[in-house]
């Protein structure tokens, strides 16, 4: 019965450390996410250069954030 106890506690601690980090991954995607189309938008309007907001450059710029924009930009001059 003990074990049973100890196992649920075990489980419960387990699963509330994995749903602060998958938290902290999720807050971190949501800021460089935000940062990234605001600098987009910007440099777009601009017209600095002509960035498309698809699936593939949205992914680029939520896991880069301001790095994957100019990693953007970079690819965009080629």
């Amino acid at each position: 019965m003990m074990n049973v106890i100890i196992l649920f506690a075990l489980l419960i601690l387990v699963g509330y450390l994995l749903f602060k980090l998958a938290m902290a991954v999720l807050k971190w995607l949501a800021i460089n996410s935000i940062v990234g189309l605001i600098l987009v938008g910007v440099l777009n309007f601009l017209g600095v250069t002509h960035i498309p907001l698809n699936l593939i450059n949205f992914l680029i710029i939520a896991i880069g954030g301001v790095v994957g924009v100019f990693i953007l930009i970079l690819l965009s001059f080629l």
